[in-house]
């Protein structure tokens, strides 16, 4: 399966813009810039993606692995916050932290966070990162308990 997206840029790196295009059309011509991407202009940028992505991805995942344990979710709710820091070899995505909201009625905590485990070192796109990911993790349940 290979899935595509594109990346046009003009100009120089602090003035010139680009435009980011998926091939779902989600994203049509999107607009990118310094400025979006450091001085928190409003708009995305390359790190916001790749947040989007890890969220994603992992809320699936861990759908697919509570199924697998035969646990069904009322809802998944997920936040990736990716850090950018400035090292010696450039600017370098470092941490990757997930924090992720669960609403799964009459759960069992220990399953939940083996699940959760399992789908942050399982996820695609978290196989894909270099970066350390850290993961915080809530079971909202109206009766949760500890095996």
């Amino acid at each position: 399966m290979i899935r595509n997206a594109s990346a046009v840029w003009n100009g120089s790196l602090k003035e010139g813009k680009g435009t980011i295009s998926t091939e779902s059309g989600v994203l049509a011509a999107t607009p990118y810039s310094f400025a979006k991407r450091f001085e928190n202009e409003r708009g995305t940028n390359p790190e916001e993606l790749i947040a989007a992505a890890h969220a994603s991805c992992f809320t699936m995942a861990l759908s697919a692995q509570l199924g697998n344990a035969g646990i069904t979710p009322q809802s998944l709710e997920t936040t990736a916050a990716v850090t950018l820091e400035k090292l010696e070899a450039g600017f370098t995505v470092t941490k990757i932290h997930l924090d992720v909201t669960a609403r799964i009625p009459g759960a069992d905590q220990a399953a939940f966070d083996k699940a959760a485990e399992a789908a942050k070192a399982g996820c695609p796109i978290s196989r894909l990162l270099k970066a350390e990911i850290t993961m915080t993790s809530r079971l909202l349940s109206d009766r949760a308990t500890s095996a």
